[in-house]
């Protein structure tokens, strides 16, 4: 083998240190990447979350105007022109041929019981309320309450 062989052949080998070292993240790239995460977790989480209420209560609104309804039609099958004081919402979900097919559907997106509410405040005949996120009367935000037929 000639010299300049020789050194071609030796100047292409790697030396085996290089391989075997391995790059890892320093500290000051984790802290970096976590605040960024904690950042960004900080401006989207309370929006996320706003709109999740938003969804329920847009639900429970329309899940109390039909159930409304099934009220309404309960009462004109069984012939009655004005519902009872003691109305339960349970016989809704009764008989062969329920108007209801099961009990979950008297529950509010937030999993508490529909009220109805005879006579109504704000419906001549009767209110159906969700109470909320709180599952009480009154309260703001995600906690107010849920009337059918009110804007």
């Amino acid at each position: 083998m000639s010299i300049n062989h020789q050194i071609l052949s030796t100047h292409n080998r790697r030396p085996l240190r290089s391989n075997s070292k391995r790059r890892a993240f320093s500290l000051i790239e984790v802290i970096v990447a976590v605040t960024i995460v904690a950042i960004m977790a900080a401006i989207f989480v309370p929006r996320l979350t706003k709109f999740i209420g938003s969804a329920k209560d847009k639900r429970a609104k329309t899940e109390a105007a039909s159930l409304a309804q099934q009220v309404r039609l309960y009462m004109t099958e069984a012939g009655m022109s004005r519902c009872p004081e003691d109305f339960e919402l349970d016989i809704l979900t009764e008989g062969e041929d329920p108007y209801l097919d099961n009990k979950k559907a008297l529950l509010d997106p937030w999993g508490h019981p529909y009220i109805i509410i005879v006579p109504g405040e704000v419906n001549k005949d009767f209110d159906l309320i969700s109470y909320g996120a709180d599952g009480q009367p009154g309260g703001d935000g995600e906690n107010k309450d849920i009337v059918n037929g009110q804007e």
